[in-house]
């Protein structure tokens, strides 16, 4: 994860003076698909936007997500 983190990191930063001071935060998370359920996340990667704009925050989509599933957290170690 570090390394693609860093490879692409140097490569957003060549993409134009508004990426200059992109990096990465310091966690990651990662999740597995149900084969069944690919194509509804691909149309919800393709309708990111719309979706966020009817979020309040990152961090409380995340938390529902979480408990969606009944994932336990200690938010302490989530957030930058």
């Amino acid at each position: 994860m570090e390394e693609l983190k860093s490879h692409s990191s140097k490569w957003i930063k060549t993409r134009g003076a508004g990426y200059e001071n992109f990096y990465w935060q310091d966690g990651y998370g990662a999740f597995s698909v149900n084969p069944s359920e690919v194509d509804t996340v691909i149309y919800y990667i393709s309708n990111q936007h719309e979706h966020h704009r009817k979020k309040s925050s990152f961090q409380d989509e995340y938390r529902g997500i979480l408990k969606k599933y009944n994932v336990e957290i200690d938010e302490r170690y989530v957030w930058d």
